[in-house]
């Protein structure tokens, strides 16, 4: 399934549409869509390498939009429909401890969070519930995730079509270094 989707957004990484794609999924991915833009973003980035600083861009802006969304979700329709997401994801048993380590870390709890591959919805859905200052959590989003979107772009700008090859042979095991770097992120600001 991984392998069908990673060859659509390559072929969707070429067509006209491609970005407005990318701007659309990358809002719904911040707030309730279930797979990571980097899904898209990656792909997009390796056709044309020479557009992965736009495309960290546009990702990071609409991302930041998204988690706006996600946050509303989370401060004024939690039992109407963020409640659903949160148990999507399988995060009932640890929304409370999620609540609890935003209420003692707030900002640096959103900065890993949003870097990790942690679903950014749980975050910003967590930070809605937990009445975060909506200023600050807009202020905050934007090196949280713009920092994980440059990073791609500047390692995809840098190595280029070896780094496809890496993804291409290796797709699982990219994706599943992604899920262990979530936990560790969700571990480190658990535990640290």
């Amino acid at each position: 399934m991984i392998k069908t989707l990673y060859d659509w957004t390559i072929e969707k990484a070429r067509g006209p549409a491609a970005e407005r794609w990318l701007g659309g999924l990358a809002f719904a991915e911040s707030s309730f869509f279930p797979l990571p833009i980097d899904l898209m973003l990656i792909p997009m980035m390796i056709a044309d390498r020479l557009k992965a600083w736009r495309l960290a861009a546009i990702t990071t802006v609409m991302s930041v939009l998204g988690g706006i969304a996600g946050y509303a979700i989370g401060a004024l329709l939690y039992e109407v429909i963020g409640k659903a997401i949160i148990e999507f994801y399988g995060y009932q048993d640890k929304f409370v401890t999620l609540q609890d380590i935003f209420n003692e870390h707030g900002v640096l709890f959103l900065l890993v969070a949003g870097f990790t591959p942690m679903p950014f919805k749980v975050v910003t859905i967590t930070a809605g519930v937990v009445s975060m200052n909506p200023f600050v959590f807009a202020l905050a989003s934007v090196p949280a995730r713009g920092a994980r979107f440059y990073l791609l772009a500047a390692l995809i700008w840098k190595f280029g079509e070896p780094i496809r090859e890496f993804i291409e042979k290796r797709l699982m095991m990219v994706t599943t270094g992604m899920l262990v770097l979530g936990i560790l992120g969700f571990v480190a600001i658990k535990y640290v």
